[in-house]
């Protein structure tokens, strides 16, 4: 039996993160993890791995498109897959030791195994049992299941799997339009495939900023994505090698058939809890099936926190990452924060689509003054003269005070310039703060310079 400070039970972002401030902070710490392996859905079959199939096949793009427009000639590159594979697991490896690697640092123990809250400050992995004065529930979450639609990660797949196809489907068909879907589904068509989007809403990344939305899906479009907007999958029928998606456009009630080599199933997550003794030791759920936390991520039971997918709030690696810190900040008796309003959200697709704070249909349903500053990348240097100039960078600010309020990007690297806008806000910024603020030229960050000065008077270069 080992004694600890604390156990974090979950080796994701948000576990990882936590167990390496706890141990910073003087608190002797372990970190269960079942998988075999650190990081999480996100570094294992997630975030990273998706970033590095992405960098790949947009590199393949450059390569087919751009690169002969500025005199680079040679024949046009084939695809690999099992090699594009090799790259993608070199890429987890590396992260996933690196974690490793911290742990030791840190002096954070790793307890490999499936973790169970078995009594009040006991954590049961296999055979042992180890005892902690607090116990962190980090565990993520995992693929929502879809009724009529069996996942075997062959023909009819989710994440995981598309992440580790053996081949380029022909056909992909990929049902919801969402971050997860649109960025794979980007992946495949860079790589050859035909791909369809069957969506049950009728705009694409439901809740982000609807001029973002409409622009995305006519850039998608001319990528070559087709998408059936407003159609709820009945079934899909599956052989080892095809399938065909049944599905019902609410508009007329009409049912269709499409037919694929590959479906992908990308209609959400849901918090993974199973076997962590929750409801034996008494912890409260949501409907939803989230573990209920107070604003201190404490659950009813006394010593027992929860923070990331398992919780209320975005299921986003950074968010978790975020709750890692204040939760283990919070158990050392320090003031741990998350500033809700400020997490960024980003889809990794080119073009990149980045926001933070408010959308205009928010602040219009909050009947809210607020004034709009817009600028198109075609107007900004650089991205002309990287073929980058698809998209605007689009601030929000309150009619009144100029006070930033939300920002809106689709554009060249949008997930690294929406931190500028993310520090802005966490500061309690202007619109005119950025734009007296002198920006490097040719830059792509120009263009949020710009955005912030057709919040005043008027962009210059527009």
């Amino acid at each position: 039996m080992s004694n600890y400070d604390v156990i974090i039970i979950g080796g994701g972002p948000g576990g990882y993160v936590c167990a390496i401030r706890c141990a910073q902070l003087g608190l002797k710490t372990a970190c269960v993890e079942g998988r075999g392996a650190l990081g999480g859905t996100c570094l294992n079959v997630g975030c990273i791995p998706s970033k590095a199939l992405l960098h790949a096949s947009h590199s393949l793009h450059e390569a087919q498109t751009n690169f002969t427009k500025m005199g680079l000639m040679g024949k046009s590159p084939s695809v690999d897959m099992g090699k594009m594979m090799d790259y993608k697991q070199g890429v987890i490896d590396g992260n996933t030791a690196g974690i490793e690697f911290l742990f030791k640092k840190n002096k954070v123990d790793y307890i490999q195994g499936w973790g169970k809250i078995s009594g009040k400050g006991e954590v049961t992995v296999g055979d042992d049992v180890h005892t902690a004065k607090n116990i962190v529930i980090a565990t993520g979450s995992e693929p929502s299941a879809l009724p009529g639609v069996t996942v075997d990660e062959r023909v009819v797949v989710t994440s995981t799997g598309a992440l580790s196809l053996p081949k380029v489907p022909k056909k992909l068909v990929v049902i919801g339009a969402g971050v997860i879907g649109l960025e794979l589904g980007s992946v495949y068509a860079r790589l050859g495939s035909e791909v369809t989007v069957v969506e049950f809403l009728d705009q694409v990344t439901p809740g982000m900023d609807g001029e973002i939305c409409k622009t995305f899906q006519r850039s998608l479009k001319k990528q070559g994505l087709k998408f059936v907007m407003g159609a709820a999958v009945q079934k899909v029928t599956a052989t080892k090698t095809k399938a065909k998606i049944t599905y019902l456009l609410r508009k007329n009630d009409t049912e269709a058939t499409i037919d694929a080599d590959v479906v992908l199933v990308a209609t959400g997550r849901k918090p993974y809890t199973d076997g962590l003794g929750l409801a034996e030791i008494g912890v409260e759920m949501t409907d939803r099936g989230q573990v209920q936390t107070n604003a201190h991520w404490q659950t009813n039971v006394e010593g027992i926190y929860a923070l990331g997918d398992v919780i209320t709030g975005p299921m986003l690696a950074h968010k978790a990452e975020d709750e890692g810190m204040a939760v283990a900040e919070t158990i050392a008796g320090q003031a741990g924060h998350v500033n809700y309003d400020v997490i960024p959200g980003v889809i990794y697709t080119t073009p990149e689509v980045a926001s933070v704070g408010k959308t205009e249909e928010q602040l219009k349903e909050e009947g809210r003054a607020y004034k709009v500053g817009k600028f198109n990348f075609m107007g900004n240097g650089r991205a002309k003269a990287n073929f980058a100039g698809e998209g605007f960078v689009k601030i929000l600010a309150d009619a009144s005070t100029d006070r930033i309020l939300g920002c809106h990007l689709m554009g060249p690297a949008a997930g690294e310039l929406i931190h500028e806008i993310c520090v802005a806000m966490e500061f309690g910024a202007s619109a005119e703060d950025i734009a007296r603020t002198c920006h490097a030229h040719p830059t792509y960050s120009e263009a949020v310079r710009e955005a912030a000065l057709a919040c005043g008077d008027g962009a210059i270069h527009a």
